[in-house]
């Protein structure tokens, strides 16, 4: 499950290799130039697919706080088992833990 907008790429990438089920959750908490936009993550728009009792694997493209992969793993608390993956950050599974870098698919406005 992808967390948008971030994780929406990597997932993608994953989901070619596993040819599993892909859904996206759209929680925000910065704006197009990482900046904070709200005090805490944001769930903005429902979650529209049933998760109880599935294995699911959050991906997002950078874990920096957690407050995000947080709120994730709440709403589906109801799931019968969640991983996290990141391509940066600290996650269950994660391709680097180091300093923030820009992403090639974030667009600066």
């Amino acid at each position: 499950m992808a967390i948008a907008n971030g994780g929406i790429v990597p997932a993608g990438i994953i989901n070619q290799r596993l040819n599993c089920d892909f859904q996206t959750i759209k929680i925000n908490l910065r704006d197009a130039n990482q900046q904070p936009k709200f005090d805490e993550p944001k769930l903005l728009s429902p979650i529209d697919f049933d998760f109880r009792d599935k294995k699911i694997l959050l991906v997002d493209d950078r874990i920096k706080t957690g407050s995000t992969i947080k709120l994730a793993k709440e709403l589906m608390k109801e799931a019968a088992l969640i991983k996290t993956f990141a391509v940066n950050g600290n996650a269950d599974y994660a391709l680097f833990n180091e300093m923030c870098f820009r992403f090639p698919w974030i667009i600066s406005v």
